[in-house]
């Protein structure tokens, strides 16, 4: 239950729409059981049971009921339900038999009207409060992923992720409703028809209860059973969803390789596992409604054999009252069989709860420490010191004993074969990452000294995979910015070589570009980030082989762009192009996540045995 009632601590913000709804429950429910209670004086009007005559009352004898109480309700509580009981048929029974009858049908009729008002409010102010809660939790969790570090998004896969967000946020927000209603509502019209079946027969009550206790325990067992069985298939259904995500996400790859039978495959062997799960939850759920409306049957038997016997043999009560007493008892079963459906659905989300607070509990590991400094601007230099990292699900080292200073205004070249850590190196910089030992100092300052979010404002990164939103082009320039001047974000296209390609499309600026940026090339895609990072307009940039993945001409194009952003920029740069690395201030090789060389390219290219040489021969020969 820790897990649901923290589900249920997201109501407070809503406590007002509780109380509505809760006053609504209450007078819905005794309305409901007034609307049973009618049919008594109805049956016994119609019957004529009490030789109702024109101005007579119905007189019951206090003792008789006594009788049937057997001393097994306190005489304080059966003469409270009696004396109730006496001052309704008092008012119903006063008048001619006709007055009578209209009196009781005009009772019926409000009743029914009040009652299905008051449900349908009691159902509004719930589902004010279900939805307010599933849309705090929904966005507390992707709220947190932002806070979340990279490390975090290494090992997670993308698809459970999602899942988490979509699928078991669904799974809670189908039972919330439910439970809330049912939990106020059905405990409430429990007590009105037992309350009403007590004023009747006291001892015909509890000999009708006895099978309520191993109703319970049947339903908290299928309870149990299905709460594991629900953990079980959110994961599966997130399998589900990460297959699906990775698929169309390589959907050119798969094409390309021919392999559409065998994702087909794939994608069908994890539909039939969580269809044979789904069954087999099915089965657990579906047994608590028969199971407990079997055990009800075998209560009604017994209690229609043993009250005929009071009525028919012992004339210990009215037959019009033991049909009461039986619609009272009747109504009483849907609401026990909703609560024992409570109970699954408190399992169900539960399962999927735990998931969902699996992502509120992960603890950030880079976060602002309490005194961190706000800081406006870069004046100086960023320094590394005996940089150490690893990774915190690997003991390999990454990076080992990094030692460089970069003065303002420079640029240092990158350079290494793959798995050197050139990009986990860059990753240090904005503090995507930090430190297993050691410390990158900007302008002096520790970078876990300063706020993340003021150092990462100094900054703009440039990857090979190009990251654009499903929005226009206008929107993905100037991205996070509202209402920006349409002028510059026109000066940072044409600075990004972009400006000429975006006229053509066919709402120029205002055009959607798809998923991803899917609609354009990737040079377009390319020359838009760059965009995006001029117009941001920061002191610092990292570019990480930003045009490694491009043709010849759109590479020329975006490293004209490349070039026109690192103009008086601190740049950290992933090299590919010899331009590059020729023209850059200083080149740092890496080899095993050691810095091997330092210096620039004719002093590095002139030492024939060392690794710059080497990659020299083998990257960037042909581009002489």
């Amino acid at each position: 239950m820790s897990t649901y009632l923290r589900i249920i601590s997201y109501i407070k913000p809503y406590k007002k729409y509780v109380a509505l709804s809760i006053a609504s429950t209450i007078v819905f429910a005794l309305l409901n059981g007034a609307s049973v209670y009618l049919t008594i004086p109805l049956l016994s009007t119609l019957f004529q049971e009490n030789g109702i005559q024109a101005n007579s009352g119905v007189e019951k004898n206090i003792t008789e009921t006594q009788s049937t109480n057997g001393g097994i309700i306190p005489d304080s509580i059966s003469n409270f339900f009696q004396n109730l009981s006496d001052s309704f048929n008092n008012f119903i029974f006063h008048g001619s038999v006709e007055e009578i009858l209209l009196k009781i049908v005009v009772l019926i009729l409000l009743a029914y009207f009040g009652k299905n008002v008051f449900a349908y409010l009691q159902a509004y102010f719930l589902a004010y409060v279900e939805q307010g809660v599933i849309k705090d939790i929904r966005n507390d969790a992707y709220s947190h992923l932002h806070k979340l570090p990279m490390s975090f998004f290494k090992k997670e896969k993308t698809g459970d992720l999602i899942s988490r967000i979509t699928n078991d946020v669904n799974v809670v927000q189908q039972s919330i409703s439910v439970v809330f209603l049912n939990l106020i509502r059905e405990p409430l019209t429990i007590l009105v028809f037992l309350g009403i079946a007590i004023s009747i027969s006291p001892k015909l009550t509890l000999f009708s209860l006895i099978i309520v206790p191993v109703s319970v325990l049947i339903i908290v067992w299928i309870g149990l059973k299905l709460r594991k069985q629900s953990t079980v298939i959110q994961e599966k259904l997130a399998d589900i969803t990460s297959v699906l995500h990775e698929t169309i996400s390589g959907v050119k790859i798969v094409k390309a390789f021919g392999m559409e039978e065998y994702e087909n495959k794939k994608f069908r062997s994890q539909t039939e596992k969580f269809f044979r799960m789904f069954l087999k939850m099915v089965r657990i759920r579906n047994a608590a409604s028969p199971v407990t409306e079997f055990l009800s049957v075998i209560v009604g038997v017994v209690i229609v054999y043993y009250g005929g016997k009071l009525v028919l043999i012992d004339h210990t009560i009215k037959a019009s009252e033991f049909m009461g007493f039986l619609l009272a008892i009747f109504q009483l079963m849907p609401p026990i069989k909703e609560l024992g459906s409570i109970n699954n659905r408190i399992q169900e989300s539960s399962a999927a709860g735990e998931r969902i607070f699996e992502i509120l509990d992960t603890k950030p590991n880079i976060i602002d420490r309490p005194d961190a400094k706000e800081i406006k601007e870069f004046k100086e230099s960023i320094e590394f010191k005996n940089v150490f990292f690893k990774y915190d699900d690997s003991d390999e080292l990454i990076l080992e004993n990094i030692n460089f200073k970069v003065n303002k205004g420079e640029v240092i070249a990158l350079v290494g074969s793959s798995g050197a850590g050139k990009s986990t190196l860059c990753d240090l910089v904005p503090r995507f990452y930090d430190p297993y030992k050691g410390a990158i100092y900007l302008d002096g300052i520790d970078l876990r000294d300063i706020k993340i979010r003021s150092l990462r404002r100094l900054m703009g990164i440039v990857t090979q995979e190009t990251i654009l939103f499903n929005e226009s082009v206008r929107n993905n320039i100037a991205y996070g910015l509202d209402d920006y001047p349409m002028d510059k974000i026109v000066e940072a296209a044409k600075a990004a070589n972009a400006h000429e390609f975006i006229v053509k499309l066919p709402n120029s600026y205002d055009t959607v570009i798809g998923e991803r940026g899917s609609k354009l090339s990737g040079g377009q895609r390319q020359r838009i980030s760059i965009a995006r990072a001029l117009l941001k307009n920061p002191p610092i940039m990292i570019f990480d082989e930003a045009t490694s993945a491009l043709d010849n001409e759109s590479e020329v194009l975006v490293q004209e762009a490349i070039e026109n952003l690192m103009v008086d920029r601190t740049t950290f740069v992933i090299a590919h192009r010899l331009s590059t690395i020729r023209n850059a201030d200083r080149i740092l090789v890496l080899e095993n996540g050691k810095i091997v060389q330092d210096g620039k390219h004719d002093e590095l290219i002139s030492d024939v045995n060392g690794i710059y040489k080497r990659l020299y021969e083998l990257q960037f020969r042909d581009q002489q």
